[in-house]
Parts: structure tokens; C-alpha cells; sequence
């Protein structure tokens, strides 16, 4: 079988580093020694699978193409987490195969889509529950640490035990956010900080996240629970 390998990682640091890339490689080599493959090329991605204009992805579709392969990938969320999309590849007549399930059908491949696609989905609606339940508890995050706040009383001990409680409420109502965001398969700081900002998070100062800033949150949440 002549075949065309796609691997994709979400961050820029696992494509440094290998990590996750190895696994895909690993389970690929695997898949092809057992079914006699000849690879013609190989196509690295670093991109999020919630992206679908990636350009690693449209190379490595149009070299199967033209030359007749199949795709191969490590397992199906790499190639895409949107339903839509792999049926109009499957539409489309693009062949690939997935190593960790390699015998399954059409039908197989639009449950396990769907699956991701609701898994997606769920995490969107818990950062933005999350979020309505901070507003129930009237928790302003644009700025509950401001020390501006508490006007003539800055600095004394209620002001800072004040301040202190607002903070550590505030990365009651982040937690969940980072968890789901986590869960996800954004471990780092700096990636986590990433993902908040992109899903217009902002931080206890009205500000960006930074790994720093997230690290804070995590440390405050731990010292609470």
C-alpha cells in the first residue's frame, strides 16, 4: 500500500521537543511494517485540530491524491476534530487510514468525529458556565484585586485579608476554565495562558494572560481547596 504519513501536534514546544510526535511515529511505524507499506512522504503540523486551512494537511491530501496513496495518521483526532470536515473528505474519495483503528468503516469514523466534536463542544459550554456562575456570585473579573478599591482603608489588615479573599475567589471561578482547558491537552503554563486569552479569559487585572499569571491562579486555587 502506498501511503502518504500526516502527523500533527497542537504546540510549537511538542514539535521541538518530539513530544506526542514519537507516539504518532511509533504507532504509524507499527501500522505500516504489519501491512507493508511504501511510504512516499511525510507531513508535520503544528496546529490546534480545531483548525481545518491548515497547510501541512492540504499538501499531504494533495500528495495522496495525485499519486493514489492513503493517508495514514496516528490515530483520528489528527487529522480533525470537526465532523463536517472528514465527511467531506470521505465524500471527496480521500482514502486515509487511522493506525490505532485501522479496520474501521465509514460509519465507525463519523461516531468517533461526532464524539470529538461533542467533546469540543462540551468544553466550550463549560468555560462559558463557568463564567455565568462567577456572574451569579457577582464576582467582577476585571479588576477584583485593584487595591483602588478600598480607598482610604489600602494597606491596612482588612484591606489586605479583603483583597486576599477577592483573589482567592477569583481562582475559584479560573479553576474549572483551566481544568477543561487541560483536559483539552494544554498542560503547560504558557500554553494554558494562551488558550485563556483566546477564549477572551481575562485576567483579575482586566489584563493578558501569562504562564506567570496562571501559575498564580493554580498556586492560590491549591492553597483554597
Amino acid at each position: 500500500m502506498r501511503t502518504v504519513t500526516y502527523y500533527r501536534v497542537s504546540t510549537a514546544k511538542q514539535g521541538r521537543s518530539g513530544l506526542g510526535l514519537d507516539a504518532q511515529k511509533a504507532a504509524i511505524a507499527s501500522f505500516c511494517q504489519s501491512r507493508d507499506c511504501q511510504p512516499l512522504a511525510e507531513y508535520v503540523e503544528v496546529e490546534s485540530g480545531k483548525r481545518d486551512d491548515r497547510p501541512e494537511l492540504i499538501k499531504a491530501l494533495h500528495h495522496a491524491k495525485v499519486t493514489g496513496a492513503t493517508l495514514v495518521i496516528a490515530k483520528l483526532d489528527r487529522l480533525s476534530r470537526n465532523l463536517a470536515f472528514l465527511a467531506k473528505l470521505q465524500d471527496a474519495g480521500t482514502r486515509f487510514i487511522a493506525a490505532d483503528m485501522p479496520e474501521a468503516n465509514e460509519l465507525t469514523i463519523h461516531i468517533m468525529a461526532a464524539m470529538a466534536q461533542a467533546e469540543r463542544k462540551a468544553i466550550s459550554k463549560r468555560t462559558i458556565e463557568a463564567l455565568a456562575a462567577a456572574k451569579a456570585r457577582g464576582t467582577k473579573l476585571g479588576n477584583p484585586m485593584g487595591a483602588k478599591a478600598f480607598g482610604e482603608s489600602k494597606g491596612n489588615g482588612a484591606a489586605v485579608e479583603a483583597i486576599k479573599a477577592k483573589a482567592q475567589a477569583f481562582a475559584s471561578d479560573v479553576a474549572p476554565i483551566i481544568e477543561a482547558i487541560k483536559a483539552d491537552g494544554h498542560t503547560s503554563l504558557r500554553a494554558i495562558a494562551g488558550e485563556l486569552n483566546r477564549r477572551g479569559i481575562i485576567t483579575a487585572r482586566g489584563g493578558k494572560w501569562a504562564a506567570q499569571s496562571v501559575s498564580d491562579v493554580i498556586r492560590c486555587q491549591s492553597i483554597t481547596s
